[in-house]
């Protein structure tokens, strides 16, 4: 995740938020991994797959991962992708992730998660998810 801008970093976060018409920007500026990732972390087991199938195993791990998946924390760290591993813990309110993204400059990443986690919590419904 840390590779893309700041802006499609945004829009990920409003994409969450349930901006369909950002959502569809994405899609159709070439970014349909962000989208998916998007629908995947709202919920979407189609998603997910699509991000396993279309080679981007990196941000299925991650939605796991915020979902407190070891596997895919455990992939991530094997992979190299410590960034999206202290993401997902931020994502989970750890305050050591929380503060090691805030010392490495990476704001967007606290805001991201702080987005990821009122969706979450404010959820009525019981959704299962395929385990990476």
């Amino acid at each position: 995740m840390i590779d893309y801008p700041a802006n499609i970093l945004l829009a990920l976060g409003e994409t969450i938020r349930g901006n369909q018409k950002i959502y569809t920007w994405l899609l159709q500026n070439g970014y349909p991994e962000i989208a998916a990732l998007s629908s995947a972390i709202r919920g979407s087991d189609d998603a997910f797959q699509w991000l396993m199938k279309n080679g981007f195993p990196h941000l299925a791990a991650l939605d796991s991962a915020i979902d407190n998946s070891p596997k895919a924390k455990k992939w991530l760290l094997d992979n190299d992708y410590t960034v999206d591993l202290i993401f997902s813990d931020a994502c989970q309110n750890k305050s050591e992730a929380i503060a090691w993204l805030r010392e490495n400059d990476l704001e967007i990443f606290i805001r991201l998660a702080n987005i990821i986690r009122e969706f979450r919590e404010n959820q009525t419904f019981d959704y299962h998810k395929l385990h990476f």
